[in-house]
């Protein structure tokens, strides 16, 4: 396992998640039930699975596509929405 792989990923995972709807539904959830253990194991297992499908997902598409096409594609794919959100704001 490469440190310079785990660690950029989890620095930029965690900045990218820091803030963001998830942390506050999980927070109202928390807040609402009391049950803040529960409600840390249940985030932290739906983060776990979603993160898993996207790595799967990620590897059989770097099995079809070359990482520069991917790039590209993803790079047009965000300018595209964030012009959607603009768009229809």
């Amino acid at each position: 396992m490469s440190k310079e792989i785990f660690f950029t990923t989890l620095v930029t995972v965690f900045f990218a998640e820091f803030g963001d709807k998830t942390q506050l539904v999980a927070m109202g959830a928390a807040v609402k039930s009391g049950e803040m253990l529960t409600v840390f194991l249940a985030s932290s297992a739906a983060l776990v699975c979603a993160v898993g499908l996207s790595v799967l997902f990620g590897g059989a598409v770097t099995k079809v596509l070359p990482p520069a096409t991917l790039r590209y594609l993803s790079g047009g794919l965000f300018l595209a929405a964030g012009c959607w959100v603009l768009l229809r704001g």
